[in-house]
C-alpha cells in the first residue's frame, strides 16, 4: 500500500489518507532529510552531522533507532526479519523509496504549460513553509528554497492564467496578498496592476507602479525594471495591447452581464457558461483552453446539484465539431465520459440520451474500447427517428471519431463527411468544413488527391468567411503532405504552436519528416485506433521486414490487408503511400529469410 509524504508544510506522511504516527521531531528529521536526498544513499555520519550540531555519546545508534522507528510506522505490515521496502539499508547508510511527495508533485505539476486548474491544484498542496519545523537546518536551506521560489512563481503563472481567460478581477485579491508578503518581485508587482487596469481601475493600477517604484528606489536604491516602466507608460496611453484576447474578453463581459442578469440561478449560470465555452472552442488558441479549464468544472458543478437533466443538458451542449482522433488532455476526456455514464441511466428523453451519447463517442477516441462505437451508433439512430439535423450531425461526428476500428474504413468516413456536408445546408458552417475535413482525410486515404484538393479549397472558403482559424492548420499540413517536402511540413509545424491543440501536435513533426523518408521514426509497439493508424501499421511493417520478424510481419499483414485499395495518407497530414506496396513486400518477407526489396517512402508519387 503506497505512503504519501508531505514536505510543503510540516513533514508527515499519510496511508489512505490518514496522518502515520511519526513520534519526535529527530524521527521527522530523519525522513526530512532522505526525502531531500531523493532517492540517493545518506551516510549514517551525515544523518548524525546533521542531527546534532555536537553529537552525544551513542549518536549513532540513536539514528539507527530511529531509522527502525520510522520503518514500523512506514510498513507496519512488514513481516519480522523481512527487508523493507521503502526505507532501505545501503552500503554505509540509509535511503527513502519514496513516489508520492507532495514537492516532487508540485514540480512535475507546474512544470511546462499548466493549466489554470492544474495550478490551482498544485498551489492547494501547501500546507506552510517547506519543510516547516526545519527552517535553521542547514541541510534544509537549499531544498526550502528552491521549492520556495518555485512556490511563488506558480502564483504568478496562476495570475497569468487568469488574466489570459479575461479573470482580472479574480487574479488581483491573491496577487495583492502576495506583494505584500514578496515586496521584492517586479513580476507581481507588473501582474497586479494589470489586472487592476483590466478590472477597470486604471488609478489603482498607476498607484501601485508608484509604489513599486517607491519601494525599488527607497529601499533597494534601484529603478524599476523596464517592463515596469514600459507598462506605467502604456497605462497612462491606454495601449490597446494592454486589453485581454478576445476569447477573455468575451469570457468576461458574458459572465459579468449575467452575473447582472441573473445573480441567483446557478442552473441557468452553469448551461450559460457551457454555451460560451463552445463558441469559445471554435476560436481556437485561448479559446480551445479557456473551455479545458472550465468545460470539466461546469459538468462537476452540474452534478453536485444532484439534477439529473441538468447534467445532461450541460454535457450535451457542448456540440463541438471535432476532427482529430487524439483527445488533447485525456484525463479530462475520461472524467467526462464517466460523468457521461453516470449520467444516462437517469435520462429517459430522447433527444438527451443522444447527446449523451454522441459525447461518450467522441471523448472516447483513440481508445480500444467497443463502447465509443456502440454508444456512437445508438446516438445516430436516435437522431434519424427524431429528424433533428443539428443532433444527426453531432452524433455523426462521434461516428466518424469511432471508424477506425481497423484499417480500410475510409469509404465509411467519406460517407460521413458527405451527410455532414448535406447536413450543413440548415446548420451553421462548422459542420460544412467537418465534412469537408472529413473527406479530405478520406480521399487521400482512397488516393483521390484531386478530391482532396478540392475539399481542402471549399473548407479554406469557409474559414476565411466565418472567421475559423483552426481550418488553415490541417489544409496546410494538407498541402505540405502533398508537397512532400520538409520545408514545407516546418512551416506547417509553426501553425500548431498556440493553436491549442496537443493532440495533434505532439509528435507529428517528427513522423511527417519520417513519410518522406528525412528522419528516423519508432513506430509504436500496437497502434491506436485513430487517424494515423494504417500509417503507424504501414512503420511497423517496414521494420519487421527489415528485422526480420515474422509475428510482426503477420500481425502487419493482417491489420493492413483491409485497407489493401487505399493509401496510408488517411490523416489528410501524412502519407507513407499505397498499402498495397506494404502488403506485396510482407507476403514477400513471410515466404523468405531475406528482406523484400523497398522503394523509399520519398519517391512513392501520390
Amino acid at each position: 500500500m503506497q505512503v504519501v509524504f508531505g514536505v510543503l508544510g510540516p513533514v508527515t506522511a499519510w496511508r489512505d489518507d490518514v496522518e502515520l504516527a511519526l513520534r519526535g521531531p529527530r524521527h521527522r528529521a530523519v525522513l526530512a532529510r532522505l526525502i531531500v536526498a531523493r532517492g540517493r544513499v545518506v551516510p549514517v555520519d551525515s544523518l548524525v552531522a546533521d542531527l546534532w550540531t555536537v553529537p552525544p555519546d551513542g549518536a549513532t545508534s540513536a539514528v539507527r533507532t530511529f531509522v527502525a522507528a520510522l520503518r514500523r510506522a512506514l510498513e507496519p505490515d512488514r513481516p519480522p526479519r523481512s527487508p523493507a521496502r521503502l526505507l532501505v539499508t545501503e552500503g554505509p547508510g540509509y535511503a527513502l523509496r519514496a513516489t508520492d511527495v507532495d514537492a516532487w508533485r508540485f514540480e512535475q505539476a507546474v512544470a511546462g504549460t499548466a493549466t489554470l486548474q492544474e495550478l490551482e491544484e498544485a498551489l492547494s498542496w501547501w500546507r506552510g513553509p517547506a519543510y516547516a519545523e526545519f527552517a535553521d537546518a542547514p541541510w534544509a536551506h537549499a531544498e526550502r528554497s528552491r521549492l520556495t521560489e518555485l512556490r511563488l512563481t506558480a502564483v504568478e503563472r496562476h495570475a497569468e492564467a487568469q488574466l489570459a481567460l479575461g479573470l482580472a478581477a479574480d487574479a488581483v485579491p491573491a496577487l495583492d496578498a502576495h506583494v505584500t508578503e514578496h515586496p521584492w518581485r517586479e513580476d507581481a508587482w507588473r501582474l497586479l496592476a494589470l489586472a487592476l487596469y483590466r478590472s477597470d481601475r486604471q488609478g489603482d493600477a498607476l498607484a501601485v507602479l508608484r509604489n513599486a517604484r517607491t519601494l525599488l528606489v527607497e529601499q533597494l536604491g534601484v529603478d524599476p525594471s523596464p517592463a515596469l516602466q514600459r507598462l506605467e507608460t502604456d497605462i497612462l496611453n491606454q495601449a490597446d495591447h494592454l486589453d485581454p484576447t478576445p476569447a477573455g474578453s468575451v469570457w468576461a463581459q458574458a459572465t459579468a452581464a449575467y452575473d447582472r442578469a441573473v445573480p441567483s440561478s446557478a442552473r441557468a449560470r452553469l448551461e450559460s457558461t457551457v454555451g460560451l465555452l463552445r463558441n469559445l472552442a471554435l476560436t481556437g488558441g485561448s479559446g480551445l483552453e479557456a473551455t479545458r479549464d472550465h468545460r470539466l468544472a461546469a459538468i462537476t458543478a452540474a452534478e453536485e446539484l444532484g439534477d439529473p437533466e441538468l447534467t445532461a443538458r450541460v454535457i450535451g451542449l457542448y456540440d463541438v465539431p471535432a476532427i482529430w482522433t487524439r483527445s488533447d488532455d485525456q484525463e479530462q476526456a475520461d472524467a467526462i465520459v464517466a460523468a457521461a455514464e453516470r449520467t444516462l441511466p437517469a435520462i429517459d428523453q430522447p433527444a438527451a440520451r443522444a447527446r449523451l451519447l454522441a459525447t461518450v463517442a467522441l471523448e472516447s477516441r483513440g481508445c480500444n474500447s467497443t463502447r465509443g462505437l456502440e454508444a456512437a451508433r445508438e446516438a445516430v439512430d436516435i437522431a434519424r427517428r427524431l429528424e433533428d439535423p443539428a443532433l444527426l450531425a453531432f452524433a455523426l461526428n462521434g461516428l466518424f471519431m469511432q471508424t477506425f476500428y481497423r484499417a480500410g474504413l475510409a469509404p465509411q468516413r467519406d460517407e460521413v463527411g458527405t451527410e455532414l456536408i448535406a447536413l450543413a445546408k440548415s446548420l451553421d458552417p462548422a459542420t460544412a468544413v467537418l465534412g469537408h475535413l472529413i473527406r479530405l482525410q478520406a480521399r487521400s486515404a482512397l488516393g483521390d488527391f484531386e478530391g482532396a484538393d478540392e475539399h481542402a479549397r471549399a473548407a479554406d472558403e469557409l474559414s476565411k468567411r466565418f472567421e475559423l482559424p483552426l481550418v488553415g492548420v490541417f489544409t496546410t499540413w494538407y498541402r505540405a503532405m502533398r508537397a512532400a517536402d520538409e520545408s514545407a511540413y516546418r512551416e506547417a509545424a509553426a501553425l500548431l504552436d498556440g493553436a491549442g491543440m496537443p493532440g495533434l501536435e505532439q509528435g507529428l513533426l517528427p513522423l511527417a519528416l519520417h513519410s518522406v523518408g528525412l528522419a528516423p521514426a519508432t513506430p509504436p509497439d500496437e497502434p491506436r485506433p485513430d487517424l494515423l493508424l494504417e500509417a503507424h501499421w504501414c512503420m511497423i511493417a517496414r521494420q519487421a521486414i527489415e528485422q526480420h520478424d515474422h509475428d510482426s510481419m503477420q500481425r502487419a499483414l493482417d491489420a493492413l490487408t483491409p485497407a489493401a485499395a487505399e493509401h496510408a495518407a488517411g490523416s489528410g497530414l501524412v502519407n507513407f503511400g499505397p498499402i498495397s506496396q506494404y502488403l506485396e513486400e510482407l507476403r514477400q518477407g513471410l515466404m523468405s529469410r531475406t528482406p523484400a526489396p523497398r522503394r523509399p517512402v520519398h519517391d512513392i508519387d501520390p
